[in-house]
């Protein structure tokens, strides 16, 4: 493979809703540009980009793929993102490593939720843009419409560059506005395009949009005003360079009309991204730390050598891979680096550019430029390897917190070790699906953006590693403490079974503390009646009772204890006699001192558009939920409220079936509060049925 300057280099991602196109967009590009040749099909499950057998089945995308392919000397590489917000990660992490984001929208649906969701973290980075109107070829397609419903709920500064010659099922051409021609294209597969002449009926048409184009372009500069307003247009030399410097500033956001199941407007948008989308050395310096202070890392072949990676993958055919983006040096094989942020060494074995699961090995990879290599031994996703000498670590990839937990629970005893390793890989290759043990629960929990990540990384479970799980509603971390107090609990534990006894006697008094105090132990013995070595036994003693819980085996909390008084047996007291007695009289004083259960109560912020205000609102005081307050966000309102944890399991997938999948919410956990004494009643039913079962 031939050598690429970074400025030759141009890293781009489709992001967008599930279904608008994104990966046949992918597949007829690479086609376009002969990187492969034949143009596979999502309904033959033979396209490049989903190569996972999940992806094939379910014929949607669930991971980012990088693509790459060659045009007019330079390198695209293309990173094709899930539509779905449950791999919402996945476009994180291929946000966070390219130059310009191109959002794909439907032409007949026009902008929809997954669009508007994916478009706030293009936002959020300040990433150039640009959006792709597919499927123009559809009977149902309104290009105008669709233009005016992305100026509305995307940006004013989204502009037409590409624009259809004939809408409809007879799509066949575009008009491109920078080259003020007319391509018509043949048959998918043909790679056949045909300049002509504007068409007389859409000669002003055109005209008004080159201008509308001209007059977004002038905007964007002081200087490129003045000359538009001294001579009333730009010239062609005046019109590109504007169009640059407004990419990259975010003052215009090209749009294409495209076909990808016709392969029509492929050559135009190639053209204009090598032409006008910013190469790496046209960006603002990538940020990191080093020594803890910031730092920017120019992009330099010359440079130290440094890469962050932003995917891990691991599949049985292609083997576990790091994807990763060159920020500055030259990369070759067998290069030994550090990874910084855990001060290990790496060697880099063989360095691969990817079209899907194709690999092809390459001897180098320079600065701009995206790659792989055969999976690292310490080196995760997010982590940076740099030179010894140069030891920066770029900005991490930051991810949403998880919005849906559930329990694993396995079908077969013996198991675990297996299910352990199985998540941790699920967790290498999507960060936002967390999975942690909770030993309070007993439960192995799974959290992660929607119920379709969770399952799928089930069956991962099943198809990779041969294990049978099922994932249920995951147990609550209820808290138990007690409102009065009790001024004597007394327990004496005797025991004689010939041989030495056992004898340990206490009286206690329990009060209740104010909430996150956490527990206190007070000795208040006179006298030695508890001698002092076993006192620490029965401090001992109500800490592992407090930890197993008395109503629900809950953790008790915010709660003094005082010893007071007792008696000992000079032969037959011990250590495990006080700490018995201690846990049977606490136990005592916690039902006299009016036991309550405190449940987990989350903030919530629920963003859905105003006119599922009402349902949802109704749905939150319907769990249990307050409602603290309300605020706007563009076309969307946030609502903001605190509803307890029980009433939250698969919040997401209900969320999104009030909302028609434009509802989105985020979580906290906040504090702890008395359950209500109905609510109360039924937990502790359903904790002694559990026990009477185990």
């Amino acid at each position: 493979m031939k050598d690429y300057n970074p400025d030759a280099i141009r890293n781009i991602a489709f992001i967008g809703h599930g279904g608008s196109g994104k990966t046949t967009l992918s597949e007829v590009l690479l086609y376009t540009g002969k990187e492969t040749n034949r143009i596979g099909k999502i309904e033959e499950g033979n396209t490049l980009s989903d190569f996972n057998p999940n992806e094939v089945e379910r014929q949607i995308s669930v991971a980012a793929t990088s693509l790459h392919l060659d045009w007019k000397d330079s390198k695209i590489n293309l990173i094709d993102t899930p539509g779905y917000s449950d791999f919402i990660g996945q476009v994180i992490s291929g946000l966070h490593v390219v130059d310009t984001a191109v959002a794909v929208i439907k032409s007949a649906e026009g902008v929809e939720v997954g669009t508007e969701l994916t478009w706030e973290y293009v936002q959020k980075r300040n990433l150039p843009s640009a959006i792709i109107i597919n499927k123009v070829d559809n009977e149902h397609s309104t290009f105008n419409e669709t233009v005016n419903v992305i100026k509305d709920r995307l940006s004013q500064d989204a502009t037409i560059i590409s624009m259809p010659l004939n809408e409809g099922i007879n799509f066949d051409g575009v008009v491109d506005l920078i080259k003020m021609k007319a391509f018509t294209y043949g048959e998918p597969g043909s790679r056949k395009v045909t300049e002509a002449q504007i068409p007389d009926d859409l000669k002003e048409t055109v005209e008004t949009m080159r201008e509308e184009l001209i007059e977004k372009v002038a905007e964007s500069s002081e200087e490129l005003m003045n000359k538009f307003f001294e001579e009333g247009t730009l010239n062609d030399d005046d019109l590109k360079k504007g169009i640059q410097t407004a990419i990259l500033n975010g003052a215009l956001i090209p749009i294409f009309a495209m076909s990808g199941d016709k392969a029509v407007g492929m050559n135009s948008f190639l053209d204009f991204v090598v032409d006008f989308f910013p190469s790496p050395v046209d960006m603002p310096l990538a940020k990191g730390k080093l020594n803890d202070e910031d730092i920017e890392v120019k992009c330099d072949p010359d440079g130290e050598p440094v890469l962050q990676v932003f995917k891990s993958l691991s599949e049985q055919h292609v083997g576990e891979l790091s994807i990763f983006r060159v920020y500055s040096g030259k990369l070759t094989a067998g290069m030994d680096l550090v990874n910084i942020s855990k001060n290990k060494s790496e060697r880099l074995g063989q360095l691969f550019v990817l079209n899907g699961k194709n690999r092809t090995e390459v001897s180098s990879l320079i600065a701009g430029d995206i790659g792989a290599v055969v999976k690292l031994k310490d080196t995760h996703t997010s982590d940076t390897l740099a030179s010894k000498s140069y030891s920066v670590t770029m900005t991490p990839i930051e991810y949403p917190k998880p919005v849906i937990r559930g329990a694993v629970q396995p079908r077969a005893k013996g198991d675990e070790d297996k299910i352990s390793s199985g998540l941790h890989t699920v967790h290498e290759e999507d960060p936002t699906l967390a999975v942690k043990f909770e030993p309070e629960l007993g439960q192995t929990i799974v959290s992660g953006q929607g119920e379709l990540q969770l399952s799928l990384a089930i069956k991962l479970l099943k198809d990779r590693y041969g294990v049978e799980v099922d994932l249920v509603e995951p147990r609550i971390p209820y808290r138990e403490t007690i409102k009065g107090r009790c001024d004597d609990a007394e327990f004496k534990h005797k025991k004689q079974s010939g041989g030495r006894g056992q004898y340990g006697h206490v009286h206690l008094k329990l009060e209740p503390l104010p909430r996150g105090t956490g527990f206190e132990f007070v000795d208040a013995i006179v006298g030695g009646v508890v001698p002092g070595r076993f006192i620490p036994a029965v401090e001992k003693g109500l800490k592992e009772i407090m930890a197993k819980g008395i109503l629900t085996g809950s953790t008790v909390i915010d709660i003094r204890v005082t010893l007071f008084d007792g008696t000992f047996h000079s032969v037959d007291s011990d250590e495990v006699s006080f700490k018995i007695a201690a846990s049977q009289a606490f136990k005592r004083g916690f039902m006299e001192a009016k036991p309550v259960i405190l449940e987990p109560i989350y903030d919530i912020q629920v963003k859905v558009p105003e006119e599922f205000m009402g349902d949802v609102m109704g749905d939150i005081s319907s769990r249990r939920g307050k409602i603290s307050g309300m605020e706007s966000e563009g076309p969307f309102q946030v609502i903001k409220a605190k509803i307890p944890l029980a009433e939250l399991y698969k919040y997401s997938t209900h969320l999104r079936s009030l909302t028609s999948g434009r509802g989105m919410h985020t979580r906290a956990f906040s504090h702890y509060e008395d359950l209500p004494k109905e609510v109360e009643s039924k937990v502790i039913e359903d904790y002694k049925k559990s026990k009477e079962e185990e």
